[in-house]
């Protein structure tokens, strides 16, 4: 399954991803932000589960935003994986 998500509070005006039956995410793509961290943060999270991705990455903090790039995938990967198990 295709996700998309609007990140809040950030610099990345979008972020998409790839959710198969597994909970595995790949092929993450952010759409602004800082382009080089989050294109290694997406390199590092491809093949990891939801949970994994949430571990690790939730209540990360970009310059006293409450919320940072890697935040908001950790939140948006708990999403795509709530919407999978509804349908």
């Amino acid at each position: 399954m295709h996700y998309s998500y609007r990140p809040k509070g950030v610099c990345a005006m979008s972020l998409e991803f790839d959710i198969d039956e597994n909970k595995k995410i790949t092929n993450v793509e952010f759409v602004g932000g800082c382009h080089g961290n989050l294109q290694a943060i997406s390199k590092l999270v491809d093949g990891m589960t939801v949970d994994e991705i949430y571990n690790k990455l939730s209540g990360n903090d970009c310059r006293g935003r409450g919320t940072s790039c890697a935040d908001q995938l950790a939140i948006a990967c708990i999403l795509a994986r709530n919407e999978m198990l509804e349908q």
